[in-house]
């Protein structure tokens, strides 16, 4: 499905299930909607709403290829809840989509009735990066770890210069977002290798993004009930962050998922659904 914002542009999105609307952002950037899946099985409970962000999936990239700031993407959410016609909504945000969940809720709190913030992060700094390290050490006896490794530095210095270059890059790291890499996770994966990812946001938010943004001094805003999940094996978004996010959102619960990494609905999609439903519909 699709529909055209204010400035002309074509965004598109998944719909799926039926019962109350759940407007759900993926992360990366750069990453379409598609890795969701059925998102856990939360389709059976609700209208899931998966917005594929500009420059995935259908949605068309900005003219300005710097056009993928936070703020851009906030402002086609908003552009999204009023195409559905939503006074208020229920919003999923995970990875970076979390980030862009965070800011859309603090600048439009009368806009979002319940929040979930699934395995993300409020800032990037050296306490993060120390967890992150902590996670990449414990998977070093992995026989792709030293592979998967060298794709994330890759990745994070910008060595790539096209949708292909950055998706293979992206597909040989990826084995480090999960608590334990085999055969089901290596199949997953296998399915979403048809769509490129978007390197030009992809690119900018590493290069200037990444080590600058922080939602912090906005977290008082978000006054919703608000649900901050994430795996205890989330070598990049882990307790760490969630615990942070926390520590700033007054109407916040935390959930942390045992053995699992960043992708939680993949990993254990029983606990993550029953969380998720639970906190929903309470």
């Amino acid at each position: 499905m699709s529909f055209t914002t204010g400035d002309g542009r074509k965004l598109t999105y998944r719909k799926l299930g039926h019962g109350p609307v759940l407007v759900c952002h993926p992360g990366g950037p750069g990453f379409s909607a598609d890795y969701f899946g059925d998102l856990a099985a939360l389709w059976e409970q609700y209208t899931l709403v998966m917005l594929n962000p500009r420059g995935t999936g259908g949605s068309d990239r900005p003219a300005d290829s710097r056009a993928y700031q936070i703020d851009d993407y906030v402002a086609d959410l908003e552009e999204l809840r009023n195409h559905l016609g939503l006074e208020q909504m229920l919003l999923l945000g995970h990875s970076h989509g979390g980030v862009v969940a965070q800011a859309y809720t603090a600048k439009h709190p009368e806009r979002v009735s319940r929040l979930v913030l699934a395995s993300t992060v409020a800032h990037f700094g050296p306490e993060q990066d120390t967890a992150m390290q902590r996670g990449i050490e414990k998977r070093s006896n992995q026989p792709w770890a030293p592979d998967a490794v060298a794709a994330l530095e890759q990745e994070q210095a910008g060595l790539f210069a096209t949708d292909q270059e950055l998706s293979d890059i992206v597909f040989r790291e990826m084995p480090l977002y999960f608590a334990h890499f085999g055969t089901a996770e290596a199949g997953y994966l296998d399915t979403l290798k048809s769509e490129p990812i978007n390197a030009d946001t992809l690119k900018l938010f590493n290069k200037e993004i990444f080590q600058t943004f922080d939602m912090r001094p906005i977290l008082p805003a978000i006054t919703c009930q608000t649900l901050v999940i994430t795996g205890d094996d989330d070598f990049i978004c882990g307790p760490i962050c969630s615990e942070e996010i926390c520590s700033g959102v007054h109407a916040a619960r935390l959930v942390i998922v045992a053995d699992a990494g960043h992708m939680t609905f993949v990993e254990q999609p029983q606990a993550f659904h029953d969380e998720v439903a639970d906190f929903l519909g309470s």
